[in-house]
């Protein structure tokens, strides 16, 4: 029976998250076959997400959103993996039962054998931390010309916010050879995009030296990769050899995120941040003076411990000062086991969804002067798929990262094939995103 299992897989969380799936994928297409139907399938496995109250909720929620069909007898046995079961299984295994088994961030090794087991066996498992990472043979579920690329792991930088440290532990980078055969491995990529919980941290650990650009640089020299994009750069560790990288490397997309997460120097360094509203505001300039035409994006925390009306409003001219392109705003959650979940002064859940509306506001007027600087022109943009609802092709300039930034829907009468670029001249905007239409239907 095992050989004929069908296997299931819903994934939570962020980008990372995402890798490790696909890791598991890969492990589990050895031996079970794989569908995204989960009413047909034998096994489901859910990788999690534990960074925020709301996350662990959502997570325990699916759990429940499936459990019934193991009530009909179709779906056999679920298995709940990664941040969830690693940080909080000793209160999980007693009381969620709907789950017949438990994986961490680190036992994708161990996929394969647990669900065997559990068929092997009318019993529950905790495999929590007795397993190991894979490190390549990823299962894609990315379009096929987009993938992202997980360089390094953890954090060693005790936001005081923060539950990743308690979750992945410190900071580790993955050996420069492994990424590159990794990178390889994954057929020919129009963007590769490197994330990590610090990417601008890269090869420290493993080196004694950042080695970032270096691992860049091999990266670009791949005949697979069309391009790169940065996500998640810690704004201290932004050398000017990363920022001459970023201004000479022609694979190297003109992009980079940057979590600032606030702009006040009191709350920063509560935070336990590095930097200051003026360092962050050099930063900006300093990349938007070197890199032509930089696209910046960065996130911030609203209502974070003891967080005053004029704090509030330095972000907000922060926000208004450095005009970057793109930008995120949570508000702050109240995280136990981390430094700030002691903090008194906590603000008014009320006040903070008041500021987030306040700074998206801000941000939207920045960011609609800067695409409505683009209507009347013609941008090159990678078509990701189409919209039905809109009746349009969809795709992205190169100022826009996967499902966090704007779009740009586009028409042609001709053809249109998802992983290639096109010119297209935009005449119009609303909010975040851009309408326009293939012009004269020229390939880039």
């Amino acid at each position: 029976m095992q050989n004929n299992l069908t296997v299931g897989l819903v994934c939570l969380g962020c980008d990372k998250n995402r890798v490790d799936g696909e890791k598991l994928l890969g492990e589990i297409s050895k031996k079970f076959k794989i569908s995204n139907e989960i009413e047909e399938c034998d096994v489901l496995v859910i990788n999690t997400c534990a960074f925020l109250n709301s996350s662990r909720q959502e997570a325990i929620e699916t759990v429940f959103d499936y459990a019934y069909l193991k009530e009909s007898g179709r779906l056999k046995k679920i298995i709940m993996t990664g941040c969830l079961p690693q940080k909080f299984v000793d209160e999980l295994f007693g009381e969620l039962v709907e789950v017949d088994a438990f994986l961490g961030t680190y036992d994708q090794s161990l996929i394969c054998q647990t669900i065997e087991k559990l068929f092997e066996k009318n019993e529950r498992f905790n495999f929590v931390g007795c397993g190991k990472e894979v490190k390549n043979g990823r299962f894609l579920t990315t379009p096929p010309h987009l993938a992202y690329l997980k360089i390094s792991d953890g954090c060693s930088n005790f936001c005081t916010y923060c539950l990743i440290p308690k979750i992945r532990g410190k900071f580790k980078s993955y050996p420069m050879e492994d990424l590159i055969e990794e990178a390889k491995s994954l057929g020919d990529i129009q963007e590769l995009i490197l994330v990590a919980q610090d990417t601008t941290k890269y090869g420290e650990d493993l080196y004694g030296k950042n080695m970032l650009v270096p691992l860049i640089k091999g990266l670009s020299a791949l005949e697979n990769v069309g391009s790169i994009r940065l996500l998640y750069c810690y704004p201290e560790k932004i050398t000017d050899e990363l920022i001459d990288e970023l201004a000479n490397n022609s694979k190297l997309i003109k992009y980079i995120d940057i979590p600032m997460q606030h702009a006040d120097d009191r709350i920063l360094k509560l935070m336990n941040r590095k930097g200051t509203f003026e360092g962050y505001l050099n930063l900006v300039n300093k990349l938007k003076n070197r890199v032509k035409d930089i696209a910046i994006r960065s996130t911030f925390i609203t209502g974070f411990p003891t967080e005053t009306q004029a704090e509030h409003e330095r972000l907000i001219e922060f926000i208004k000062r450095a005009k970057i392109f793109n930008a995120g705003f949570f508000t702050y959650s109240k995280e136990p086991d981390t430094p700030a979940f002691k903090l008194g002064g906590q603000v008014h859940p009320k006040t903070k969804q008041k500021r987030q509306r306040a700074l998206y506001a801000q941000q939207q007027l920045v960011a609609s002067k800067i695409l409505d600087s683009y209507v009347g022109k013609t941008i090159e943009v990678l078509c990701d798929g189409i919209s039905y609802e809109k009746q349009a092709f969809y795709g992205r300039a190169y100022f826009s990262a996967p499902e966090v930034d704007g779009l740009v829907y586009f028409t042609s009468d001709e053809v249109v094939n998802q992983g290639e670029k096109y010119l297209v001249k935009i005449h119009s905007r609303q909010e975040f995103d851009l309408y326009g239409g293939v012009e004269n239907n020229e390939l880039t």
